[in-house]
């Protein structure tokens, strides 16, 4: 992969760097609750093993946002990928999203949808079937804006939270 990945007007997006996991880190403590949001240490694991799985939003001289996800055969993103980095496929078939993250001074720009409309792009381009993610109930329109379907109610324990399984598969079968 090209270091660059796209650029939209002042926002570069591009695939991270590890010596970029504590910025990354701190972006997600601020975008997820504690109970939801992924450690340090699980951010540099993840970075290790598929570095080419995390993008990141540039501007103003630091990160402002990112999307992270492995890869897998399953159809429906299970709590244990969030935890087992280990079990990511790197020839799976499906891409998942773990996380997009936009900090809030910069939301309401398209930053989020840049970022998943990229991975996305690359998912396809490295021959993924779908990309999958879980979601809460507010941002399912948000998901359904980028091609997505809801899938309902996930089996997601993730956090104590509520999710719904999300769904973008390339060739139409939905």
């Amino acid at each position: 992969m090209k270091n660059t990945v796209s650029k939209y007007e002042d926002i570069e997006i591009r695939g991270a760097l590890l010596e970029e996991a504590e910025e990354i880190a701190a972006v997600e403590a601020e975008c997820f609750p504690e109970a939801e949001a992924a450690s340090l240490e699980e951010i540099r694991g993840r970075m290790v093993l598929f570095p080419e799985n995390f993008l990141v939003a540039r501007a103003d001289g630091r990160i402002i946002g990112f999307i992270n996800g492995c890869t897998t055969d399953k159809p429906v993103l299970g709590d244990e990928l969030y935890h087992d980095p280990s079990l990511h496929k790197k020839d799976g078939d499906i891409q998942t999203v773990f996380g997009l993250d936009v900090l809030p001074e910069y939301r309401r720009r398209g930053i989020a949808g840049r970022l998943l409309r990229t991975l996305c792009e690359l998912s396809r381009e490295r021959g993924k079937k779908a990309v999958i993610l879980t979601c809460k109930e507010y941002l399912i329109p948000f998901y359904e804006s980028c091609g997505f379907v809801n899938h309902g109610l996930s089996g997601s324990q993730h956090g104590g939270a509520v999710w719904y399984d999300m769904q973008q598969w390339f060739d139409e079968k939905q």
